[in-house]
């Protein structure tokens, strides 16, 4: 596309709105490290007060983030004031990023002892020079010092070139809107354990947004999307610790929640300020004390299915000794994905850290479980007492004796969780202990370990299969 003789500089106005996509990108929430980052989704509407001569010219918008999708920009006049005609996109990339923005604004160039060489209107800039169109003519400039422009201001990251048709001249109102990247938000949840033997939890819910696009994003207007759209160009933006803005909103203001086709939508309840190079985090919902279960969990095996009877003596021996702390709680409303950090307090009432997780997308009324770590005074000690394989009756019998030990100073209650998937026919034929729950692949037992001591827990189980199932010699 050609530039035009007349061309003018659109500004930005305020009111923007933005709709910021979930992201887990490591690149987004790092801190350390600079630069922005092609991770994260976000959709921009902002208003521009742009000045318009009638016919057919060029303007540009600039101050825009430097990760785009040229092909889902959207420039419109609401006024019908003018119809863009094309437009091309000028990446705020390189030696020359900061002056890239500033096509088709006046500028004055000045040489080493601040001699003027130029003052125009600014074309081109590129590793070849600079091409500023003055009133005597066209002049390329290889070597300068220094570029003053007439309103004092320099846009920063990517800007577009525009061809429009305007039926008048005179300011106007454009909408603009396109998708960047280098901005996401992910949900970032604390629960204090609460004292007492029954497990209460004081639970905290924030957003936490990271915005490395290399834009400042002041007094925009947010909504939050949960859930994951599909993004079908590999080369579009991407939805996948600096300092930390403390939300601009009033404490008992909340986003208020929607939905939007299959996903959850959080608008913020005021404007928010997004620094270039900051995580900023504001609340989902107000805090709130909760109840929860705590799990020491010993497991062995998982929930495979074998395609015929397994009858190798070797098969499903597993002898974990560890023992693994969780924390399980029911979602109050719909929990946006994210990571659960787990505080309790020290004997000095200090809140310590005891482990994190992360929370899938939980709608209201579901399960959240998350491990926490590996229990220090617990261990497990799993053997098998017995193995007989009677082919001929199509039959398989195999027992275990499970020991846990407790070194701690108060009793405990482990969940061994045991899976009988040598195949799909199987019964219980004895237990020390009662199952709490039996499904198709899992048996779950509850043991009271005493402090300081040790407990036994000894099962069989009895598996039969048909002639069509019959294994191979």
């Amino acid at each position: 596309m050609a530039m035009a003789c007349s061309t003018s500089l659109a500004g930005v106005a305020d009111g923007p709105s933005m709709t910021l996509y979930r992201s887990d990108s490591p690149s987004l929430y790092a801190s350390s490290g600079g630069g922005n980052a092609d991770d994260g989704y976000a959709v921009i509407r902002e208003q521009r007060d742009v000045i318009l001569q009638a016919g057919v010219h060029d303007l540009v918008l600039g101050d825009l983030p430097n990760h785009l999708d040229a092909e889902a920009m959207a420039l419109g006049f609401p006024g019908g004031e003018a119809k863009v005609i094309s437009q091309r996109l000028l990446l705020g990339q390189g030696p020359n990023a900061a002056l890239t923005g500033l096509t088709g604004s006046t500028i004055s160039v000045l040489g080493d002892n601040g001699q003027p060489l130029a003052n125009g209107t600014l074309l081109r800039a590129g590793e070849d020079g600079l091409v500023v169109r003055g009133s005597n003519g066209t002049t390329l400039i290889r070597q300068y010092a220094a570029v003053n422009t007439e309103g004092g201001h320099f846009p920063t990251g990517s800007s577009l070139s525009l061809r429009v048709d305007a039926s008048r001249s005179g300011h106007a109102d454009a909408v603009l809107s396109y998708p960047t990247s280098g901005i996401g938000w992910r949900a970032a949840y604390v629960a204090t354990l609460q004292p007492g033997n029954a497990c209460s939890m004081q639970f905290e819910s924030r957003a936490s947004i990271a915005n490395r696009s290399g834009r400042d994003w002041q007094a925009i207007n947010l909504t939050l999307i949960a859930g994951e759209p599909n993004f079908a160009k590999a080369s579009a933006p991407r939805p996948m610790m600096m300092r930390v803005m403390a939300a601009p909103a009033a404490a008992e203001a909340m986003p208020e929640q929607s939905a939007v086709g299959d996903y959850r939508s959080y608008t913020l309840p005021a404007p928010v300020d997004l620094p270039d190079g900051s995580i900023s985090q504001v609340p989902l919902y107000a805090a709130r004390t909760m109840n929860c279960e705590r799990t020491a969990l010993y497991e062995n095996g998982g929930g495979w299915m074998p395609p015929q009877p397994m009858i190798n003596d070797a098969f499903n021996t597993d002898n974990n000794t560890s023992i693994i702390s969780t924390l399980g709680f029911k979602a109050f409303d719909s929990l946006p994905a994210g990571y659960l950090r787990v505080l309790t307090a020290d004997r000095n009432g200090v809140p310590q850290f005891i482990g994190e997780g992360r929370i899938n997308d939980t709608p209201k009324g579901s399960d959240a479980t998350i491990t926490l770590g590996t229990a220090f005074d617990l261990r497990g000690q799993r053997a098998r007492t017995q193995f007989h394989v009677d082919r001929s009756g199509r039959t398989m019998d195999e027992a275990f004796r499970i020991t846990l030990t407790n070194a701690g100073q108060s009793a405990r209650t482990v969940t061994v969780r045991e899976h009988p998937n040598r195949w799909r026919q199987w019964t219980l034929t004895s237990s020390s202990v009662k199952p709490a729950k039996q499904t198709t692949d899992t048996l779950d037992f509850k043991v009271d370990v005493p402090a300081n001591g040790n407990a036994v827990l000894d099962y069989a189980v009895h598996y039969t299969w048909t002639a069509d199932d019959q294994p191979q010699s």
